[in-house]
């Protein structure tokens, strides 16, 4: 399980366990799962999925260190 946390400049828009997190990376969508590699990377406007929720971004960027995925993001316009 990975302990995932999204911010945006409003509010911690979620926390909690998740099984995968797929993020817009600026090179391209890629999926973090449990055990990842710890990574910094930046997000481009696009869509998290994380257990079956949907969450559109403008950018931001994603942290990921021993199974703990930290998303500090601006939310698209709805």
């Amino acid at each position: 399980m990975l302990i995932l946390k999204i911010v945006s400049p409003e509010k911690i828009e979620f926390t909690g366990e998740v099984e995968s997190v797929k993020v817009p990376g600026t090179m391209g969508q890629f999926e973090i799962l449990t055990d990842h590699a710890p990574i910094i990377s930046t997000l481009q406007a696009g869509t998290v999925v994380y257990d079956n929720q949907q969450l559109e971004i403008m950018g931001g960027f994603v942290s990921v260190q021993k199974n703990e995925v930290s998303l500090c993001v601006e939310k698209a316009l709805s």
